[in-house]
């Protein structure tokens, strides 16, 4: 193994059981750390340790490497919605992994971020990555905004795993169209979409 990744790979270790020691200034000083991997890990250590702030999230949102802002993403699920950091910017983000821990994310912050039903809707309705359009959409269901329905409907014709998340999306829904749209994926040609179904029409 080349030296420089060996290096990594210690330091990576260094922050992440400074996080498990409660040290959070040692794990802080891996935030700048050259290796994105560290510098992921580090952000975890800071959680672990009680001492992640949203500030931290913020900017490691803004960091070059995918694999850091989609920690980043992760970890902000944690935080109340109407505190930093924004999601809603990252669901835009160039990496679908980013866009996925976004959405992932802004399902289960509480209460939901201003404004993200939105963003998660262009997700659900527009992303080319289906892996994204599956997290946008469970959000919407997450979130169980009305504004979110109307792209959570026009996922249940989606390809097979989106259509199994918005119908599970449904749930906390009423409704005409609601009911149409289940009456459609009880036949689905795919039987997870109707065991889906199934289970949200109990």
């Amino acid at each position: 193994m080349p030296r420089p990744m060996a290096d990594a790979v210690a330091r990576r270790r260094a922050a992440a059981v400074a996080g498990h020691r409660g040290d959070a200034v040692t794990a802080r000083t891996f935030l700048v750390d050259p290796a994105p991997s560290v510098r992921a890990t580090a952000l975890g250590a800071l959680a672990r340790a009680g001492s992640l702030a949203g500030a931290d999230l913020v900017a490691a949102l803004r960091d070059p490497s995918a694999v850091v802002r989609a920690r980043a993403a992760e970890l902000a699920a944690g935080m109340p919605g109407n505190d930093d950091p924004a999601l809603a910017p990252a669901l835009d983000d160039p990496d679908a992994a980013v866009v996925e821990a976004a959405a992932w994310a802004s399902g289960e912050r509480q209460p939901p971020e201003p404004g993200v039903v939105a963003a998660l809707s262009a997700v659900t309705n527009g992303h080319d990555d289906p892996t994204c359009r599956e997290a946008a959409v469970a959000a919407l269901g997450a979130i169980g905004d009305p504004a979110g329905l109307p792209a959570i409907l026009a996922a249940t014709t989606d390809r097979p795993a989106v259509r199994r998340r918005a119908v599970l999306a449904l749930a906390p829904f009423h409704g005409p169209e609601v009911e149409a749209a289940l009456d459609r994926a009880l036949t689905d040609r795919d039987w997870q979409v109707r065991q889906a179904a199934e289970d949200v029409s109990r």
